[in-house]
């Protein structure tokens, strides 16, 4: 729909109000909010506001249940990225966002301005950003169009990435037929500011200027938040006009000017254009204060003719920012941005009045009371249907198609557990020399410049327990991403989050997310691990398909001496190999229960959170005292597939015995080998006896399981296979698929 050169004297039907996402009732409470029918532009400010993406409108009540406060919480939800004290007098500024929708359309693009605008959102706040991160999630391999969408996500982040120099060093990639008509892209960023120095959205001051900076505003992104709050039909490729437009070199030239007027007094308040651009930004700074804003739509600088004051306050063209600044700094400011050969102009004023007046070509184009524009966005509290706690896994009577070695080899082998070399090595993931662990690990390590601290990070999540069982789910993403920053010697510190579901209007769809919420709060509670910030993204299903539930964890960890640190790699030959935490052999919901015997389903694994924090604790001491020499978690492909990560990141082989008692090619020892348990690591020592006294003196399960050395993997005494046979399965299967063809 374009607005027309008479928008404001189009007349608003029905059909237009329905375009705009706004249901009649919605609409009706327009309509006595400004005591008038509304005009396009006025519309247009209403329907993005309210929307699913802007306002949280379905999922506001269930967020208020996840604990948000910490011993080093600086700032939590609700500004542009959650803030945590780092000690030193800094802070760590972070946040995930979603671009599924724009990448799903055009994957370049969508997913280059999903890693811009998650910058944008941290170096509002003051941050320098200092890593990338993402998690992505595909369809079917043999679905036609998948390739295509990994080739051009994978080159959407790797190019604005690289271009801005900030290192992606870590993330996650799956498949799955759920995400044939839908994929997921899940950006995140972290910062570092000086603690004293973290900036905020809120406007204060009547009378100051309101700045527009960065890039010129194009026509390019309008509707996007809409779209982001509407399920594909059978048209999206028609929706291609609404994916924005990025230029990293730009977002460089403007974080670099932002940093720099950052480091004077002059700015009062500062905002990203992000989602619904000029209009999300003036309207919650303005809101926040409990002031108002009058802007001036002529002086927006504008990169097409004619655009219309419709267009300019819905485009979501990318690399603007907003910002209120004191009274006698603009001279001040406009020398930085122009020096920075970026946009700058005076786009408005702050007033007493709590309204937002737009005023074009001498005109008032809308006045709108910002407080209830704000407040007043529908909140639901939708129906819900909670599923039935799914049965376990039947495999009565079920025998194992290939020995263990051959399982091994296959799960290796499997989209979902195969090595993502392909991708992370088309990212610069060593830009500004920092990375100490790459990708590949447990949780990227990176150097706090100039010290031996380190933040460690990780983003994680396990749709098909979410899909199974979704509190168990909930609890378990959150579980993982606290035992990944663990395993490397981290104290976990807090967490963002992306949360990806379906219809929320869908009584099934809506039963998922309060089940992960619960989850979540449960595990975030037991394990000290508060959120900070995060996102939800609704309607992620294509004429009525809905994607997995997936909640993507972003965790943040601190170590404080990089030479206590641990990394997942076997390190020598003749150590010891110890299992940490409860062996079960729990099958359901698992990648071998899939990839091997062709089941997917049952009960996931449950999750013990005071187990949970038992095996953490006592794993992050024994890394810290120097006890281990190398650790690693256990999730997808259980203890074989963990071993055999170990083995190809050292070099190094072992000979381990597993399932003592079992016969080797039962079904019980295979449960043994590659079942799901959680709450597990397994750790490497010299001095096993020592590790062993410690594990029991904190209540943790602990058994040594064999011995590293040699270039194979020997289990049970039985077929040895040699390291570079697993590395060739491990590696080989992403190239050879993103080889075969461009995809359509």
């Amino acid at each position: 729909m374009s607005a027309g050169r008479g928008h404001n004297l189009t007349r608003v039907t029905p059909e237009l109000v329905a375009e705009h996402g706004l249901t009649p009732e919605e609409y009706d409470r327009v309509v006595a909010i400004l005591g008038r029918e509304p005009n396009l532009t006025e519309l247009g400010i209403f329907s993005v506001m309210w929307s699913e993406h802007c306002s949280y409108k379905s999922s506001k009540r269930w967020l208020r249940l996840l604990p948000t406060e910490g011993r080093r919480v600086i700032c939590g939800p609700g500004e542009n990225a959650g803030v945590v004290d780092i000690g030193g007098g800094f802070a760590a500024v972070f946040k995930m966002e979603s671009h599924n929708h724009p990448s799903f359309i055009e994957p370049y693009q969508g997913a280059a301005t999903g890693v811009g605008g998650i910058l944008r959102d941290v170096f509002t706040m003051g941050a320098r950003p200092i890593a990338n991160l993402n998690a992505l999630r595909f369809g079917d391999p043999a679905h036609p169009r998948t390739r295509h969408l990994v080739a051009g996500v994978v080159a959407g982040i790797g190019g604005y990435g690289n271009c801005v120099g900030v290192p992606t060093v870590g993330g996650e990639c799956e498949f799955h037929p759920a995400y044939n008509g839908n994929i997921l892209v899940n950006a995140m960023t972290v910062g570092l500011a000086r603690a004293e120095r973290i900036f905020y959205s809120r406007a204060a001051g009547v009378g100051n200027p309101v700045i527009y900076v960065g890039s010129k505003t194009g026509r390019d992104g309008i509707h996007g938040a809409t779209m982001a709050s509407a399920e594909f039909g059978a048209d999206s490729e028609e929706k291609r006009p609404t994916v924005q437009v990025g230029d990293p070199f730009t977002e460089k030239l403007l974080f670099e000017a932002c940093l720099e007027l950052m480091a004077t007094d002059a700015i009062v308040a500062i905002q990203d254009m992000g989602a619904a651009g000029l209009t999300s930004s003036s309207v919650e700074m303005a809101a926040k204060g409990g002031v108002g804003v009058e802007i001036d739509l002529d002086s927006v600088p504008c990169r097409e003719p004619g655009m219309t004051p419709y267009e300019m306050m819905l485009s979501e063209s990318q690399e603007r920012m907003l910002m209120v600044l004191r009274p006698d700094r603009e001279a001040e400011a406009r020398a930085i941005f122009e020096k920075w050969e970026l946009d700058f102009a005076v786009v408005g004023r702050i007033t007493d009045g709590g309204r937002l007046v737009l005023r074009h070509r001498g005109a008032v184009v809308a006045d709108i009371p910002l407080q209830p524009l704000v407040r007043e966005a529908p909140v639901y509290d939708r129906p819900m249907v909670r599923a039935p706690k799914p049965a376990p896994l039947a495999l009565a009577g079920v025998s194992p198609p290939l020995d263990l070695a051959g399982a091994l080899l296959r799960l290796i082998a499997s989209p979902d557990l195969a090595s993502k070399r392909w991708i992370w090595e088309q990212y610069d993931h060593m830009v500004m020399a920092d990375t100490v662990q790459r990708p590949g690990g447990d949780a990227a390590v990176l150097r706090l410049h100039g010290t031996n601290r380190a933040l460690a990070l990780t983003t994680d999540c396990t749709p098909r327990y979410c899909a199974a069982d979704p509190e168990a789910g909930g609890r378990q993403a959150v579980a993982e991403a606290w035992r990944n920053l663990t395993a490397v010697g981290a104290e976990p510190i807090a967490l963002t989050d992306n949360l990806n579901f379906g219809n929320p209007e869908r009584p099934e769809i809506m039963g998922q997310f309060a089940g992960c919420i619960a989850g979540m709060r449960e595990a975030c509670m037991a394990l000290d691990f508060p959120v900070v910030s995060g996102n939800v993204s609704f309607y992620n299903e294509t004429q009525g398909a809905a994607i997995l539930p997936t909640p993507v964890i972003g965790g943040v960890g601190l170590i404080e001496d990089l030479d206590r640190a641990a990394s997942l790699a076997f390190k020598a030959a003749d150590e010891t190999i110890v299992a940490l935490g409860e062996t079960r052999g729990h099958l359901g919901a698992s990648l071998y229960a899939r990839e091997v015997l062709g089941r997917e389903g049952g009960a996931p694994p449950p999750v013990d959170l005071a187990a949970e924090r038992r095996a953490g604790d006592l794993v992050r001491r024994l890394v810290r005292e120097g006890r281990v020499s190398a650790a690693h978690d256990l999730s997808g492909g259980g203890l074989l597939v963990a071993l055999a990560e170990m083995a190809l990141a050292g070099g190094v082989g072992a000979a381990v015995t597993l399932a003592e008692g079992e016969r080797p090619d039962s079904l019980a020892a295979a449960a043994i080998a590659f079942g799901e348990d959680q709450g597990r690591y397994l750790v490497t020592a010299a001095d096993p006896d020592a590790l062993l006294a410690a594990a029991r003196a904190a209540g943790v399960a602990a058994a040594r399981i064999g011995t590293t050395g040699g270039d194979q993997l020997t289990v049970n005494g039985r077929r040895a296979i040699s390291l570079a046979e697993l590395r060739a399965a491990h590696e080989g299967w992403l190239p050879t698929y993103m080889a075969a063809g461009p995809g359509s």
